[in-house]
């Protein structure tokens, strides 16, 4: 078992500071934290690397587009991370929505039909991304997700909670026990959820825009290994506080093939899907992600 992080006074001062900003969240309500998120975070995010980075990566990705057009999905980028952030607070209230269906949740059927048999769900970081997880929670409370820990241990406790009360029980941290959890998990028959979008330097160099970025292979290897379906699932704010999930269809594999060719040839289909999703909604993805090397930004000339 991984050493737990020592709780030093940094760590509880930060965690003091984050418990405040949320309650202060928590006092707004739902859509009053969700509108002040999107304000605040478009504000204060030129003062960060994370602004170049997004503006590098989006003139790497969309070279034909105006600065203006590539500006303007930058701080809508930013904004849905603001939403977050404010939307974090309630999702109590979005189990509230789920319930009373208004959240859409298309292909949900498909989740309920795969049930007691391994599958590998993957998706990526569009939206609230909290709330696509929040719908497979309610029609498949096995699965189990891994996650990318919070670097204080106080913090990542209060995420890790607040997954548990939407139905998110079974998660565990990116990592050897992660992985060996996940294991477990698909012989028992059972669901595993994973991001598939961030960069991954021990994966695989696949094309992201034109571009090859490192790429997690772990839910390609395993949905091969247990001959499990890779199921995508995606997320799109429609307007507001409303949503849609959608379940797609498996993304293909070969699955009677051996070697690292089967490997590959998954994980560029999971980059050209990943991709079709960023460019229906641009500005719904997250941008400030170093996703590309920088060797990409040079080839592009943005560097």
């Amino acid at each position: 078992m991984a050493k737990p992080k020592e709780l030093n006074l940094g760590f509880r001062l930060e965690a003091m500071a984050w418990n405040a900003y949320v309650g202060g969240l928590s006092a707004l309500g739902l859509e009053r934290a969700s509108r002040w998120g999107a304000s605040l975070v478009p504000a204060i995010a030129p003062l960060t690397s994370a602004w170049k980075t997004a503006g590098r990566n989006l003139a790497m990705a969309f070279p034909n587009e105006s600065a203006a057009w590539r500006d303007e999905v930058r701080k809508g980028s930013f904004a849905e991370l603001g939403r977050l952030s404010g939307e974090f607070a309630h999702m109590r209230k979005f189990l509230d929505k789920y319930n009373a269906g208004e959240i859409e949740f298309i292909g949900a059927e498909k989740l309920i039909a795969q049930r007691g048999k391994a599958a590998v769900l993957i998706g990526g970081h569009f939206t609230n991304w909290e709330v696509t997880s929040l719908c497979v929670a309610q029609v498949d409370p096995d699965c189990y997700f891994t996650y990318r820990p919070a670097n204080n241990p106080l913090i990542d406790q209060y995420i890790v909670e607040t997954r548990r009360e939407f139905g998110l029980a079974l998660q565990a941290a990116k990592g050897k026990e992660g992985g060996m959890g996940l294991l477990r998990a698909l012989k028992k028959g059972k669901s595993v959820g994973l991001m598939n979008d961030q960069k991954y330097n021990a994966g695989v160099a696949a094309p992201l825009f034109g571009y090859d970025c490192m790429t997690a292979d772990g839910p390609t290897r395993l949905a091969l290994r247990f001959k499990a379906p890779l199921i995508p699932i995606s997320g799109r704010r429609l307007k507001g506080t409303h949503f849609r999930v959608t379940v797609h269809d498996p993304i293909p594999l070969d699955y009677d093939s051996e070697g690292e060719a089967p490997v590959i040839d998954g994980v560029r289909r999971v980059n050209q899907f990943i991709e079709t999703l960023i460019r229906e909604a641009p500005e719904q993805w997250f941008w400030a992600h170093r996703r590309w090397p920088k060797e990409a930004w040079a080839k592009a000339g943005v560097a």
